[in-house]
């Protein structure tokens, strides 16, 4: 049997890696990315600035036994870890192709990921309510503030691998979808202009309005909302008018119906660019424990990305 072999001929042009590319190319960095090239530079300030202080924090509990300066020298810089977190994000390769992708193994890929993915979740808030929270001043003045608006509520579905466990499996079948999945909720302000509150992780055959009458008490009791029928019989929030039974619904029932839906319209909009992260869009690969803090960390790269986020100085 003759044995074959590819002949090697050198590439036209060297291929770069995902960091050169929206270094030569940065109007495209939000398609690659989900942010800006000037959002993603000023991610990295403030991520970088995070690492160093939490390195230094690290210093001065560590016993040291060899000299400062040793080990294995990193192959990529923070800029290019940065990028690989938020590329991860935004497009979910294997770990495989995103190691080759940035010139390193995939286990160093993998690695550099989940130690950026804690960082970046430390800096950005993933709602409103949760920038302030900390503060009880700051978030009474917001929540008080909240009350002039109606609020806008909607849930979404994410498919998750099938859980191994018999029972777990039963739990998170959805009827709806047809498949195993994770529900989420977002409230947000009017024409999708900010997250104010959201509420991850449950199963995907639960209740709509269950899983607003537990997010009420985040709300000042005079809070307003609105939502779609799922929402219907919660308190302080308006629904669609639903068609009874062998009836029809009014002229002055569908034009409010009409209203309701060119204004609901907005959160289903915003729900549409946490979807352009796919992970939080496709199939959910990584370990369950860290879904809630990859969602939260996406929802506060969406507020970054639609200029609502305040970044720590």
């Amino acid at each position: 049997m003759v044995e074959s072999k590819i002949d090697y001929l050198p590439p036209r042009n060297e291929m770069i890696s995902t960091f050169d590319y929206i270094q030569k190319y940065p109007a495209r960095t939000k398609q690659l990315l989900g942010i800006s090239y000037e959002q993603f530079i000023d991610l990295v300030n403030h991520a970088k600035q995070y690492h160093e202080e939490e390195k230094l924090k690290l210093e001065k509990r560590k016993i040291r036994i060899h000299r400062r300066g040793g080990g294995r020298k990193e192959l990529l810089s923070i800029p290019e870890q940065v990028c690989l977190c938020l590329f991860y994000l935004r497009q979910i390769p294997t770990f495989e192709v995103l190691g080759m992708l940035f010139g390193i193994s995939k286990t160093e890929a993998n690695d550099t990921f989940h130690y950026w993915r804690k960082i970046l979740r430390q800096i950005l808030p993933a709602s409103l309510l949760e920038q302030v929270e900390e503060n009880e001043g700051d978030l009474i003045i917001v929540q008080e503030i909240l009350t002039s608006f109606k609020l806008l509520v909607d849930s979404v579905e994410q498919p998750i691998e099938r859980p191994s466990d018999n029972e777990d499996q039963k739990k998170f079948f959805s009827g709806k979808k047809k498949q195993h999945t994770i529900k989420n909720q977002i409230v947000c302000l009017p024409e999708g202009k900010d997250l104010i509150d959201i509420k991850v992780g449950y199963p995907g055959p639960t209740a709509d309005i269950k899983i607003f009458r537990e997010q009420l008490s985040k709300f000042d009791k005079e809070q307003e909302f609105e939502g779609d029928k799922a929402y219907q019989g919660g308190t302080n929030i308006s629904t669609p008018h639903k068609k009874k039974k062998q009836q029809q619904l009014s002229e002055q029932q569908k034009e409010s119906n009409k209203v309701l839906s060119s204004k609901r319209i907005f959160v289903e909009h915003l729900i549409r660019v946490v979807k352009i992260f796919q992970v939080a869009s496709q199939r959910f690969r990584l370990n369950a424990d860290v879904y809630n803090e990859i969602v939260l960390l996406v929802c506060g790269l969406v507020r970054l990305r639609i200029g609502t986020v305040v970044l720590p100085t």
